[in-house]
């Protein structure tokens, strides 16, 4: 399943967000230090399952560019 230009901007701003540290888990106030969930958080936030977007495999390459 293709992501939307929607989903895609809404995951980039998630991404984003983590990589300033910005991003939150839920309604508490724990930022998210661990790149796999917010993964999840961004692929929820899109609408996306992990299943559908082709799992967290193919974020691991994209993953090392965002340091």
């Amino acid at each position: 399943m293709k992501m939307t230009k929607a989903g895609e901007k809404k995951v980039g701003k998630v991404m984003h967000e983590f990589k300033e540290g910005t991003l939150h888990s839920g309604k508490s106030d724990k930022v998210v230090k661990n790149p796999k969930q917010a993964v999840a958080i961004a692929l929820s936030e899109a609408g996306l399952s992990k299943k559908e977007k082709g799992g967290i495999i193919g974020w691991k390459s994209k993953m090392k560019n965002w340091k």
